[in-house]
């Protein structure tokens, strides 16, 4: 089960686990806060709102802006963004000739199983080096010019070699520890579903069992947190 949260609910939450009798334990990778039994089990899962810093080693959370990419690629799509505290500043879309249209398979794919082939491919091939040189261009601009603390990103498995590969260099390390791979299924890339995958990182997100209810009822209530050995 999952409940979602406002950001000023999930900063509640979180200082209820801090003044509560509850053992923690903080992911930065995921960016995401599990609370543990007594004997180590993770419970209760808290994804924290993308506007939210990493927290501390009590669980205090920094006063301090988060400036932040989102990069949502698929097979000739890519909706990118950059965000200062929950605001867009600048955002595009690039497309390309990347899919084989009989078969709606990506010409990357097609490569994996195929091989090269005719002028069709040769001209998919470009554009699709063309349309990741275009992608880290506009990364580079960003980098350039702001302070970057997290890197939200969409990207198929498939997709992450060329896109690290490219003549046009990534400014970043694929292993770079801001990278926050974005915990849900992301449609075609275009600006609305940039807009709709911005709007759930705004949000916290509570993920548990039905057998935790009680204990997501604590959390969200009023009255000290103790922990509950039946909720576990």
């Amino acid at each position: 089960m999952n409940r979602f949260l406002s950001r000023q609910t999930t900063l509640e939450v979180i200082q209820q686990i801090r003044e509560g009798s509850f053992a923690s334990r903080y992911d930065y990778e995921k960016h995401r806060l599990a609370l543990l039994d007594s004997q180590q089990n993770e419970l209760v899962y808290l994804r924290l709102p993308v506007t939210i810093p990493p927290l501390s080693q009590n669980l205090h959370v920094p006063e301090k802006p988060v400036h932040y990419i989102m990069l949502l690629i698929q097979s000739g799509n890519c909706a990118m963004g950059y965000f200062e505290n929950g605001i867009n500043l600048n955002h595009k879309v690039f497309r390309a000739y990347m899919v084989r249209q009989k078969q709606g398979t990506s010409q990357v794919k097609y490569l994996k199983t195929k091989g090269k082939s005719r002028a069709g491919s040769r001209v998919r091939l470009a554009e699709t080096n063309e349309f990741f040189e275009n992608i880290n261009e506009r990364l580079q601009e960003y980098f350039a010019q702001h302070e970057v603390h997290r890197i939200a990103l969409s990207c198929s498995k498939i997709l992450i070699p060329y896109l690290f590969n490219s003549k046009v260099a990534t400014p970043f390390d694929k292993r770079d520890e801001r990278i926050f791979k974005i915990p849900k299924h992301v449609p075609t890339p275009i600006y609305e579903v940039m807009q709709d995958t911005h709007q759930f990182l705004l949000k916290g997100e509570l993920i548990y069992e039905a057998t935790q209810q009680p204990l997501i009822n604590q959390l969200l209530g009023t009255t000290p947190l103790a922990f509950d050995e039946s909720s576990a």
